[in-house]
């Protein structure tokens, strides 16, 4: 298995994701796709990563990696890499608190439907832009 395969693996694993933050934000669960959101941006920025040659580690938000190692994409993608890390960083602060909540913090009762509409819409933003990364890496090899 190769770097690029396993890329394209968690591009299409988060590809698949996605549909359930629509699923979820019907039945009004928004702390699950806030959870849920994160866990797919997690997938597709390891994906783009791998897709580099970089060995993505094993903690979830990889926005400044990601960041560090911007001269690897291209400049299409590279500029573009802020905002991603951004959102990473974001959904990382809420995973958490939207899955498991606190004692003065029920996730049931804390996150809006205009939580569940942006971290939604930044996933599904997210794995785009994963797709086009990993699509250029094969391209590249």
């Amino acid at each position: 298995m190769t770097n690029q395969t396993l890329a394209q693996a968690y591009l299409k694993k988060s590809m698949d994701r996605l549909d359930i933050l629509d699923l979820l934000h019907g039945k009004g669960a928004y702390s699950d796709v806030v959870r849920e959101a994160q866990e797919i941006v997690e997938l597709a920025l390891k994906g783009m990563l791998r897709s580099v040659g970089v060995e993505p580690p094993k903690y979830h938000d990889v926005g400044r990696l990601l960041l560090s190692h911007k001269d690897r994409f291209d400049k299409s993608i590279a500029e573009k890499l802020k905002k991603a890390a951004d959102i990473s960083k974001w959904l990382r602060k809420e995973r958490e608190l939207s899955f498991y909540g606190d004692i003065d913090f029920i996730p049931t009762e804390e996150y809006s439907i205009e939580d569940s509409r942006r971290a939604r819409e930044d996933a599904k933003w997210v794995v785009a832009l994963a797709g086009a990364a990993i699509a250029q890496g094969d391209s590249g090899l």
